[in-house]
């Protein structure tokens, strides 16, 4: 049943902005309270989902909650706009706000880490960014919203404030902030020429923004500049600022990973393509099957490099620039089916990536262990962390009933529809190099003997507040697996599949 598109001006889209955009100040002002502190950071989160929340019924029925709160000048203006899509990223943000908040406070009361007020600060601040990327409507809101991200993240990633950080710090915003300075804003610019406009064409993916007689070479260019100047989806060549960012805490990783950064950029690509450029422009000039062997290429190589980290959290780095490729190649093939397995990776590697970044860093605080050569036995001690590693480490791979599986099937099966037996092949490929990274770890841990001379039983659990959040999201990866229509509802309404 096809949904017609209505839509609908209303504020209620400010609301989730309003509270992410307050939030952080609330932050400061109790930064002599530390319980006060922490529980704004979690009122917020749980208010924002809510606010989210209240507008699915409105989506659901195809209706697009849109305001535009300024005009710069004709076709430039800060406008939100709310779909399916949108709505994907928003949530995801949100909700699992409140878990890393959670998260946090075991990490960082138990390592007694300093800055902890201008951590949530920042942690807030880049969530607000977050839902603002989600909820353009343009792309030049998309653009602010974007470094707003990117420039609150680096103190995250400094936070340890030695020579180490401060080089990955460095190394994180030259590829951001350069990329996006040197192909993103011209590309914003040239849409501007081409089009007159920067709003993006919602309520189907088959048309864009680009007139029909758009100058090809021009238009080519200008998709060229916009995957190079998404630096934050981690497409080779331009992915060496996530692993470089693992200086940072865990609960920034996680962040980093799961949340906020890598998923702006998946998100910003996967929109760009499908209401800016539309999926019949994008067809017509041959750019999907180019963008889809990119990130084939990004999904292998990265696979290949994680099996030769020991570092738990370089190995999840390098996993993430993987995984998110899987959102890339399945928008790129252009066909409903892979489109559907495409976006639908955004919610389900969220959860999948966050439980295995809670897992290490809940292996770091209760053991001080970074090696995965030095975990044999872990398991034993650390159930929990471990039990839900496990889970998460099979939806990376790609086994039922875990939501990874979901993902795959309709991967390959829009690879298969289109008769690209090579993108098969990396998908194919990819599952059985996951297999070759996790598997390891969750062995060692469940399986192997302590190393003689190990002493595990002086370990145990991290903290509850700890355990809670990375074994929940890792449960949630299960039902989105038994539910995969949880987000493809959301999908199917947006693209009128």
């Amino acid at each position: 049943m096809t949904i017609s598109t209505e839509f609908i001006t209303s504020v209620r889209i400010l609301i989730p902005l309003g509270i992410t955009l307050v939030a952080p100040f609330f932050i400061w002002f109790f930064r002599e309270n530390i319980n006060r502190r922490e529980g704004a950071s979690i009122w917020a989160g749980i208010l924002t989902f809510i606010s989210v929340a209240a507008m699915i019924p409105d989506v659901m029925e195809g209706k697009i909650v849109q305001y535009t709160l300024f005009t710069l000048f004709p076709g430039v203006n800060v406008s939100f706009a709310a779909d399916g899509l949108a709505f994907i990223f928003a949530l995801i943000a949100s909700f699992l706000w409140v878990f890393a908040t959670s998260y946090n406070i075991g990490y960082m009361r138990t390592l007694n880490e300093h800055a902890q007020t201008r951590y949530y600060f920042c942690f807030a601040v880049a969530i607000f960014g977050a839902v603002g990327v989600a909820f353009s409507a343009n792309i030049f809101t998309l653009y602010l919203f974007y470094e707003i991200i990117s420039v609150f993240t680096y103190p995250l990633v400094a936070h340890h404030q030695d020579d180490v950080s401060f080089n990955g710090a460095r190394k994180y915003m030259v590829y951001l902030m350069g990329t996006s300075k040197l192909f993103l804003l011209p590309a914003m610019v040239m849409t501007y020429v081409l089009c007159g406009t920067l709003d993006f064409h919602l309520g189907d993916v088959a048309q864009g923004i680009f007139p029909a007689d758009a100058d090809p070479t021009l238009v080519t260019v200008t998709y060229v500049l916009y995957i190079a100047g998404l630096a934050k989806a981690a497409l080779m060549p331009f992915h060496n600022w996530l692993p470089s960012a693992m200086v940072a805490p865990t609960p920034v990783s996680a962040l980093l990973h799961a949340v906020a950064v890598v998923k702006a950029g998946v998100f910003s690509v996967s929109r760009v393509i499908l209401s800016g450029f539309g999926v019949d422009l994008m067809d017509k000039l041959g750019l999907g099957l180019p963008t889809a062997y990119l990130a084939a290429f990004t999904i292998v190589t990265a696979s290949l490099i994680a099996l030769t980290k020991d570092d738990i959290k370089a190995r999840l780095a390098y996993s993430t620039v993987s995984q998110l490729s899987y959102i890339i190649i399945g928008v790129a093939m252009l066909t409903p089916e892979a489109v559907q397995g495409g976006l639908m990776h955004i919610a389900h590697h969220a959860f999948s990536k966050i439980t295995l970044f809670f897992g290490a860093g809940a292996i770091y605080v209760a053991t001080h262990l970074k090696k995965i050569s030095l975990m044999d036995g872990l398991g034993r001690r650390m159930p929990w962390t471990f039990g839900a590693f496990a889970i998460a480490s099979l939806s990376m791979i790609g086994v039922p009933p875990v939501c990874g599986f979901a993902t795959k099937w309709y991967l390959v099966k829009g690879a298969v529809g289109i008769g690209q037996w090579g993108l098969l092949l990396a998908l194919l490929a990819s599952t059985l190099l996951n297999a070759g990274y996790f598997g390891p770890i969750v062995y060692r841990a469940f399986f192997k003997a302590p190393a003689e001379g190990a002493n595990i039983e002086q370990y145990n659990e991290a903290p509850l507040c700890m355990v809670i959040p990375l074994f929940t999201t890792a449960l949630i990866s299960v039902w989105l697996g038994l539910y995969p229509q949880t987000f493809l509802n959301f999908i199917n309404v947006f693209g009128k599949f």
